[in-house]
């Protein structure tokens, strides 16, 4: 198996990490709200949200959406698409990461950046079960599967 070792950049992985926790830390102290994205997006559809609620909220997605975007004309398009998973899987994954945020109770950014920030023990059991699927998935798609190539 042959790492890409030349697209691995830890400046931009630091700078992302910082201004995530820097965003979690504004949106819990100036709101009291933890940076859960499956809360943050599932609330925008309940019908018991005020417009009020709703409006940080739409905001809050469309940073993330706009960081992105700015990301990439600031790297030049440094990170590439991957294709060649089936639609089945990909369906499958998507329909599997929504039951899970819904019975764990969050998200990994919920759990794992806020939660883990806070001591919460919830956090660091529901962190590791992810961490232990995430791995477990990985192998299985791509050495038992054979999906993903090698990079």
């Amino acid at each position: 198996m042959t790492i890409a070792w030349a697209s691995f950049t830890p400046w931009l992985a630091l700078s992302g990490g910082v201004l995530i926790g820097l965003s979690a830390t504004l949106l819990w102290l100036g709101m009291g709200r933890i940076a859960g994205i499956s809360g943050i997006a599932g609330s925008l559809f309940s019908l018991k949200a005020a417009s009020g609620d709703r409006a940080w909220r739409w905001l809050f997605l469309i940073g993330l959406i706009a960081g992105a975007f700015i990301v990439h004309l600031l790297t030049g398009g440094l990170f590439e698409v991957r294709s060649g998973y089936p639609i089945w899987l990909l369906v499958g994954g998507a329909l599997l990461v929504g039951i899970g945020t819904r019975m764990g109770s969050g998200c990994t950014s919920g759990h794992g950046v806020c939660g883990l920030a806070r001591l919460s023990m919830r956090g660091l059991v529901a962190t590791l079960t992810f961490m232990g699927t995430a791995f477990v998935t990985v192998f299985v798609i791509r050495h038992l599967l054979g999906f993903g190539g090698s990079a």
